[in-house]
């Protein structure tokens, strides 16, 4: 029997969305006996969590299945989709194409997979059994790149849902996904999908080629295939073209606190980080206003304070004709101008091109032990970008004969910083309008080896793998040093004073300029500040594995099987980022130096199986068995080890269940991450006129650091923050804990009830010792804050010498250490119903997790933040789909489920002498989403249709403030869709 009859033999054809192979109804044509017989003769095959071959997919873990034919009923386009769908991740968010805009590991336009919300770099991604490398774009590439999988190739997908790093190593905390190609293909089969969204924008197509044939000694196969998605742009979705700070005032309806413009009477629209970036409006010294001094007509009647921040209105009066008054003191700051048109043209699903080949060749020989001789490639080209839109901030040096006069104030607004050489009199907050990023991205995977036959039924498997992965990326910033140049001119205000490099001089600072119109006003000088800066990264992975495997003796259940193996990876990263961000001279961006290192690994594993009964006293009871030793030049040595079961006092009825330990070795860029430099304001630095603080720890570590006491220190510099890797400092390994246990039953009621499966598992993952940067605000806290003090003496934090005013400098470091820890605990359930009915097969799929408790936090000694049930962290999520099949129509209907969140908060401000209570709505309800799909098989031809959010239903809509948006009020989640309704068709021919 080969594996594809094997798959049918345990309910893997039904077309149910990934359907868990938790039990193993058999074909309703066949009897006991027959099935029985049948699988006896099953083809041996290795099964995800196992080095051990069997012809039964039964263990002491639960394994899901997902068939490509599955995944594509559900609507699915891609490889990445599939895997970070709510039935593998169990709902737990995912970097997928709505991240363009935000800094990730791994870089603009990756996709990657978390299993249980444990992190990309704790889930281990296989194809056919062999590691897939990282692959990415800047310094933090450590996971696997979901884009470079074939898709039209694949057979089936595995999740293993638990740790197994006694059977794989390294990164395998929270589970491993294995990617199964289809086996002896024979002819060429066409195939096509286009996936239509309903705004018309954000769609995406897929087409492919595979073909194959095999002669008595030769088997080859190999696919080819193209991949486009369009971008979807914030114009495009109608809901989320307005965010607001949706705040609910007194009782009242979400959106009743929304503060309205005055200037068009509607709520104020922020850009899509929900108002983090202030546009069209000016900076200046603040000026005291009081009713015998107007300073414009944006204030209050009766505001007596200061103002600082202004924006252009014509017509206004006061101090500063044209300007008024929108910032400073109490006054409230959305009525700032943060809206600019050019926002709707950001990338909210960003657009990809992507080519992928896949070849694999066999060939059977008489020699050393019948050996097989086998290899496959992997090649896969992407190109992504991302549209983007930012501020443009234009520090205009005081006095400059660009400042209008009615704002050329004698006072100083800013100190020299260390991007902006001079004093600075007025700071321009305007729009720079959208900008791009592009990747390019190749990534080869080499695979080749023999495996044959030894005596007494032992197999061996000598295995070499190679992997590259390249990648260029590309920003359109702004260079510091021109911009500066260009902001200091000769009395005139006509051309720069430091012509060198064709310097071009500012313009004069206009209401234009303030509205975001300098690159058409002066399109020469924004040409000059700006251009595109590019980096390059490089990553190799090489493995170098010899398995042997085979039977040691009889026990009453069967034969006890072994497999033993040693392994050898070495691994490298090289990402020079471009010179102009080695030298910090990207404007308003972090700088960064080249990551750079290696490490290397060498292992020896084992695994038993006892097969104790068998159809003896009880139906079966089967214990395994692996663990594994470990040790990389980086930290060392490490054991892990694994132990589970599998008992069934009766057929149909199951207990099982498994407890070990896993590991991670630090990412690369864990250990070698370049020196990232950025800056905190100064308010950051806890010295900060810190007399006037109450706590008596900071006042005493100040002082100790030398800094003048009586209130005579502020700190006039922003706070400096370097970013490095952690192999200096003694990074090691973390180290984990796994149980899962749980039952399955699947009773025998006779063919007029159907076949029913259901199984229940409980999981429990948790972190010690794990890596993590960190964050500049916990090393001050820990050292000012802390009665330990325990990162005073740790070199994390320097102080320049206090001399006078502008000195005492700081200086922060942060680093990756072992400091932190996790947890993921819930339950799996999952349910299956095949029965025939009117001469076809309808079929039922449930598959549901519950959390119990998941958290992540960055010191032990903090107080546990439980996640479950908070936005963003469901603790119920499902898919349920049922399905009827007969005489080639397959009609398939899915429901994927998000469960409610509740994170709600509430506050009270002062206001006109009493209170306002504003409710911030951060929980959402239930999300559902439907999708429908109707397929027609025939011999040599398939036709398939259907709809995926059949009812277009929009994310939830929460309050600014909690957490990063996608687009409108909707948070950033990978759980929700945003694409809105799509149609998908596709078509397939076989020659």
């Amino acid at each position: 029997m080969n594996i594809s009859r094997l798959l049918t033999a345990t309910a893997l054809a039904s077309a149910s969305f990934a359907v868990p192979q938790v039990a193993y109804a058999q074909d309703t044509a066949q009897s006991d006996e027959a099935t029985e017989a049948s699988a006896s003769e099953a083809q041996e095959v290795t099964v995800v969590g196992s080095r051990i071959r069997r012809n039964q997919f039964n263990g002491a873990d639960p394994i899901n299945l997902i068939t490509r034919d599955e995944a594509t009923a559900a609507g699915f386009n891609s490889t990445a989709e599939i895997l970070q769908s709510t039935a593998v991740t169990g709902g737990t968010d995912q970097i997928n194409d709505t991240y363009g805009g935000f800094v990730v590991n791994g870089g603009p336009g990756v996709n990657t997979v978390s299993l249980r919300g444990l992190g990309t770099t704790r889930t281990l991604v296989l194809l056919n059994g062999r590691r897939v490398a990282p692959a990415g774009s800047r310094g933090g590439v450590g996971a696997a790149d979901l884009n470079v999988l074939p898709n039209a190739m694949i057979d089936r997908i595995e999740i293993l849902n638990t740790g197994a790093s006694s059977v794989y190593g390294s990164d395998a905390v929270a589970g491993v996904i294995n990617i199964v190609t289809r086996q002896n293909i024979k002819g060429i089969t066409a195939e096509a999908q286009h996936n239509i969204i309903g705004s018309g924008s954000g769609n995406s197509y897929r087409y492919s080629l595979v073909g194959g044939f095999s002669t008595e000694n030769f088997r080859a196969s190999a696919s080819i295939e193209y991949y486009r998605r369009e971008a979807l742009k914030l114009r495009d979705i109608e809901w989320a073209q307005c965010p607001t700070t949706y705040y609910g005032t007194n009782g009242n309806d979400f959106g009743s606190g929304d503060y309205i413009d005055p200037l068009t009477g509607r709520p104020k629209c922020f850009s899509i980080d929900n108002g983090g970036v202030t546009v069209n409006t000016i900076g200046t010294p603040s000026i005291v206003r009081s009713p015998a001094t107007p300073v414009g007509a944006g204030a209050p009647q009766n505001y007596t304070g200061v103002c600082n921040r202004w924006r252009p209105r014509a017509g206004v009066g006061g101090q500063i004709p044209g300007y008024e008054c929108v910032g400073g003191g109490t006054l409230p700051l959305d009525v700032r101008d943060t809206f600019d048109p050019d926002m709707l043209d950001v990338d909210v699903v960003t657009p990809a091109e992507i080519i992928t080949g896949y070849g694999e060749a066999t060939y059977e020989t008489s020699i050393l032990g019948n050996a097989e001789f086998y290899t496959n490639v992997l090649i896969s080209r992407r190109k992504s970008s991302q549209t983007g839109h930012r501020q443009l901030t234009l520090d205009y040096q005081l006095g400059s004969p660009l400042i209008p006069a009615e704002l050329r104030f004698a006072t100083a607004f800013l100190a020299p910083q260390p991007q902006v050489p001079y004093t600075t009199g007025i700071r321009v907050f305007s729009s720079y309008g959208t900008y791009d990023n592009y990747q390019t991205q190749d990534f080869v995977r080499l695979n080749g080896g023999m495996r044959g036959e030894l005596p007494f039924d032992w197999r061996y498997d000598f295995f070499v793998g190679k992997s590259w992965a390249d990648s260029s990326y590309t920003s359109d910033l702004i260079l510091a040093d021109r911009l500066a140049q260009s902001m200091q001119v000769n009395a005139a205000g006509t051309a720069c004073t430091n012509t060198v490099g064709g310097c071009v001089a500012a313009p004069a600072l206009t209401s234009g300029i303030v509205g975001g119109n300098a690159r058409t006003i002066a399109p020469a000088w924004f040409d000059f500040i700006t251009d595109p800066v590019t980096g390059r990264t490089k990553y190799r992975e090489r493995t170098v594995t010899l398995d042997i495997n085979g039977p040691l003796f009889k026990l009453p259940g069967g034969m006890v099987q072994v497999a033993l193996g040693v392994e050898n990876r070495e691994a490298s990263i090289n990402d020079q980022p471009s010179p102009e961000s080695v030298r910090n001279n990207l404007y308003g961006f972090t700088s960064s130096t080249p990551t750079v290192g290696s490490d290397g690994v060498w292992e020896g594993y084992g695994e038993i199986e006892l097969p104790i009964l068998s159809d003896q006293l009880i139906h079966n009871l089967t214990i395994n068995a692996s663990g594994r030793y470990t040790h990389y030049r980086s930290y060392g040595g490490q054991w892990t080890y694994k132990i589970g079961g599998i008992l069934s006092p009766v057929r149909g009825v199951s207990f099982r269940g498994s407890y070990g330990t896993s590991y991670r070795a630090p990412a690369l860029y864990e250990q070698f991450q370049g020196a990232t430099s950025g800056f905190l304001s100064q308010n950051t630095d806890p010295c900060n006129n810190f007399n006037d603080t109450t706590t008596q720890l900071i006042r005493e570590r100040c002082l100790a650091e030398g800094l003048p006491g009586g209130g005579a220190f502020t700190q006039n510099s922003s706070v400096q923050v370097i970013g490095l890797g952690g192999a200096a400092a003694g990074l090691e390994a973390e180290t984990s804990k796994a149980l899962t246990f749980g039952g399955v039953l699947e009773p025998r009621l006779g063919e007029s009830f159907g076949n029913l499966s259901l199984a229940v598992d409980y999981f429990r993952v948790k972190i010690d010792n794990g890596v993590a940067q960190l964050s500049a605000a916990t090393v001050l806290a820990q050292c000012y804050n802390n009665p330990q003090r325990t990162t005073c003496d740790s070199g994390l934090i320097t102080r320049e010498p206090y001399t006078g005013p502008g000195t005492g400098r700081l200086t922060v470091i942060q680093s990756y250490v072992n400091i932190s820890d996790a947890k993921a605990e819930g339950i799996d359930f999952t349910l299956r119903y095949t029965r025939e009915m009117f001469g076809g097969e309808f079929r039922i799929g449930a598959q549901a997790t519950k959390f119990i408790s998941r958290y992540s936090r960055t010191l032990p000694t903090n107080a546990i933040f439980e996640l479950v049930g908070q936005l963003e962290n469901p603790e119920w999520t499902g898919t349920f789909d049922v399905g009827f099949r007969k005489d080639g129509w397959n009609l398939r209907y899915g429901v994927e489920w998000v469960g409610k969140t509740d994170s709600n908060e509430y506050y009270s401000q002062p206001a006109n002498g009493g209170f306002t209570y504003e409710e911030y709505k951060w929980n959402t309800d239930d999300y559902f989403l439907h999708t429908a799909n109707i397929r027609y098989d025939m011999k040599n031809y398939s036709f398939s249709l259907g709809v995926r959010n059949i009812f277009d239903t929009e994310p939830p809509k929460i309050t600014a403030g909690y957490t990063n948006f996608v687009a409108g009020n909707a948070p950033l989640y990978s759980g929700y869709d945003i694409r809105g309704r799509q149609f998908y068709i596709g078509v397939k021919a076989g020659f």
